[in-house]
């Protein structure tokens, strides 16, 4: 019985610097054993500085060490199918970055891979874990603005805006690499936070459009869902805005009140009968930890799966709809 989950880091990139690799070490019965670049010296440096003790320049080798149990696939979605397959073939448990997987069909081969491997795949969706979002399922599932009736959400942000991560290469307008355009890197994390709400979608459509023409990719998305109990879903997606008319908002209403609160934010606003109250949250230091935590308790056998395959398959089936270039 494993008591330890030592852990590889496929693609110790700028993602691992603060907001995930630090935590590996900081969660009780966890540890880095290695981390993997392919980029020699840079994976090299990323050990020395985060006193790792050893590195690659493979991932293939870092996927056959043996005191190696669990992986972390930090990379870029484009692999993100064949190293989760080679570790689950290896006998390593994975946790895996969002998009889980370039499109649907690939996802659907890893839970068909997983489903005859004695391995655990968690899906890092991690805001499942941040106690913004459980209060906002807390607040709705004791029904504190009553019978939810829409939701509306809105992501106004103008061209390179610092909202999305910084990278030596943008590799996420490349849809060969990222699955899509800036809608694949930030609506996971939105349309996820949803689905752990209010469940599997009952109906789901929409579109991309490219308006600017600067790049092979969407830059403005529009979607619908609707969900048990007939709770409807607006969706706008604007990354060619205005920099005066930038908004990142969502709106939950209900019958007895509403909720609004920003998915890359840190405060809820609650208003029904008893008034209007405002939860602030400490942004946290390593924004995953919480998430690894849950992760590192499933994978020795001490609590259920905070986001499977078939969990991230949900939001990828949404986001390939949403992503479809016109009507």
């Amino acid at each position: 019985m494993t008591t330890e989950i030592t852990w590889g880091i496929l693609g110790c990139g700028d993602v691992t610097e603060v907001k995930s690799g630090p935590a590996f070490n900081k969660v009780a019965h966890s540890k880095i054993g290695a981390v993997m670049r392919r980029n020699a010296a840079k994976a090299a440096d990323y050990a020395q500085r985060h006193h790792i003790g050893k590195w690659y320049d493979n991932a293939n080798d870092l996927i056959a060490d043996k005191n190696i149990n669990s992986i972390y696939i930090a990379t870029p979605p484009a692999p993100h199918k064949d190293y989760a397959l080679k570790a689950l073939n290896a006998g390593k448990n994975i946790y895996i970055e969002k998009p889980v997987t370039l499109n649907v069909q690939e996802c659907q081969e890893l839970i068909a891979a997983q489903k005859v491997s004695k391995n655990k795949v968690t899906v890092a969706h991690y805001r499942r874990a941040l106690p913004l979002f459980l209060k906002v399922k807390e607040l709705i599932d004791e029904q504190g603005i009553g019978k939810i009736r829409a939701i509306n959400l809105q992501l106004f942000q103008r061209p390179n805006s610092t909202q999305i991560a910084k990278t030596e290469i943008n590799w996420r307008i490349n849809p060969a690499i990222s699955g899509g355009g800036l809608f694949y890197d930030l609506a996971p994390h939105q349309l996820d936070i949803l689905i752990f709400i209010f469940g599997k979608p009952v109906y789901f459509n929409g579109f991309s459009v490219n308006q600017l023409k600067v790049n092979e990719v969407a830059d403005i998305t529009i979607g619908h869902i609707l969900f048990e109990n007939d709770i409807v879903f607006n969706g706008i997606w604007n990354f060619n805005s205005l920099p005066e008319n930038e908004v990142e908002k969502c709106e939950i209403i209900g019958s007895k009140g509403k909720l609004d609160f920003p998915f890359f934010g840190h405060y809820l606003n609650l208003e029904n009968q008893d008034g209007k109250q405002t939860f602030n949250f400490e942004a946290p230091e390593h924004v995953q930890q919480n998430m690894i935590e849950k992760t590192v308790n499933y994978f020795l056998g001490e609590g259920e799966n905070p986001c499977s395959l078939e969990d991230a398959l949900l939001s990828l089936e949404i986001m390939e709809c949403f992503g479809r270039m016109g009507i």
